[in-house]
């Protein structure tokens, strides 16, 4: 057997150009699988690092799109959700008193109501334009959000429609550059708003840069800027996270019975747990990433393809030494194996450089999105794709291979050495 990798090996060695050429398309093939593998799992750590961020002890509450169809699926139902929204439907069923009722579970501990808008702010000559975000003064309580300096506004300016505004960092330097914005007014839609607190740097989560956020009381915002009485979504802490899915069935039933909903596919909110959140984030970045597997397989096919007609030329090339080496007594088996090997080492050559190249621009990947974008992407290289890459790479050897392996073994020795 040794006799015969040798074989093969100087096989190789009689042609390096054309196996350098046709080892680089195994080479792209395999570090793209491994780079695809990485950025999935890099964005999971990173998305179910956000959700974890935000505390397990989480249950959020969402309006939604009430289902159209019988028996439709969550997933069928959320994407025609979305749409609806997309396109200007607004749901105003969820109510601050549904909050207060939901606060009354003995299991809560306590919630926040959030609203969103998008308003042009000005402070001064400067004028920009700036998400607000309507929530409750217990949103401090909840939220990982700190404020860096001021205060955040109490239970009783919200009751009062106090007109008054924290800053994220971002706004607050788009607004006021170096000075103290503490005490000076801002001006959304014409009113006055008292800047009383800074929160802390954040950073983007997910799709959401809250530094670029001003936070308002959810109240004052319902009333004197947005003119509705609904919320967007609420935010429930709950005491005791081993009851998070009994606590949800307790929200739905009491949200069931202040929107009069009898039949649960005309739900016109969602409750979700962190467990269920992080659940579907898996199934989606799972999806993303076999996804861009399937694409990326297509380009090791391709290098399949080339390597099978490398073996082709090559058999073609070399029907004199097949026929020699059948002459003194060389088995079919033995020109089997040989072409195979050679088949099968140009794949794992290149499957070893393509690792290589793959883990490089991983990291790299990585570097740039936490250096220039401040994203906190993590590197992950794990065995299971290095193992995958190579299996791959070892039956696409064999199996491009195989044809022309065959080709060479079924040769006539003496019409084999009669070629010119």
């Amino acid at each position: 057997m040794f006799s015969i990798f040798k074989i093969a090996i100087t096989g190789l060695k009689a042609n390096k150009t054309r196996t350098i050429l046709t080892t680089l398309g195994i080479v792209i093939g395999i570090s793209a699988i491994i780079i695809v593998m990485s950025a999935g799992d890099g964005i999971r750590g990173l998305i179910l690092g956000q959700i974890e961020s935000f505390g397990t002890d989480i249950i959020e509450t969402e309006v939604k799109v009430p289902s159209t169809k019988k028996g439709e699926s969550e997933m069928s139902a959320d994407i025609q959700s979305g749409a609806s929204m997309a396109t200007g439907v607004t749901i105003n069923t969820l109510k601050l008193k549904d909050m207060k009722d939901i606060d009354e579970l003995e299991n809560v501990e306590m919630s926040y109501a959030g609203i969103l808008g998008q308003e042009q702010v000005n402070y001064g000559s400067e004028l920009r334009k700036a998400f607000l975000l309507g929530v409750s003064s217990t949103y401090i309580d909840i939220d990982k959000s700190e404020v860096d300096y001021g205060r955040f506004y109490t239970d009783n300016e919200e009751k009062s429609l106090a007109q008054v505004a924290v800053l994220g960092s971002e706004i607050k330097e788009k607004l006021f550059g170096e000075h103290n914005p503490l005490g000076k007014n801002i001006k959304i839609r014409g009113k006055n708003f008292k800047v009383i607190g800074v929160i802390k740097k954040r950073g983007a989560v997910s799709v959401m840069n809250f530094d670029d956020y001003i936070y308002i009381p959810v109240r004052t915002a319902q009333k004197k800027l947005l003119g509705v009485d609904y919320v967007l979504y609420m935010i429930h802490k709950i005491k005791d996270i081993s009851l998070s899915n009994e606590t949800a069935e307790d929200i739905k039933y009491i949200l069931r019975n202040n929107h009069n909903i009898i039949n649960p596919d005309k739900d016109d909110f969602r409750v979700t747990t962190m467990e269920e959140m992080m659940e579907m984030m898996n199934v989606v970045t799972n999806a993303i990433t076999l996804l861009l597997l399937a694409i990326v397989s297509i380009s090791l096919i391709v290098g399949g393809v080339g390597i099978m007609n490398t073996m082709l030329v090559t058999v073609s090339e070399r029907t004199q030494e097949v026929g020699l080496r059948k002459a003194v007594g060389a088995s079919n088996s033995d020109i089997l194996k040989q072409f195979l090997i050679e088949s099968v080492i140009i794949t794992l050559i290149g499957a070893t450089i393509g690792i290589i190249l793959g883990i490089v621009v991983s990291y790299l990947i990585a570097l740039i999105a936490k250096t220039y974008f401040n994203i906190d992407w993590h590197f992950i290289i794990s065995w299971l794709s290095i193992i995958i890459a190579l299996i791959f790479a070892f039956i696409l050897g064999l199996g491009f291979g195989i044809y022309p392996a065959k080709k060479a073994a079924k040769l006539h020795p003496i019409e084999a050495m009669r070629e010119e």
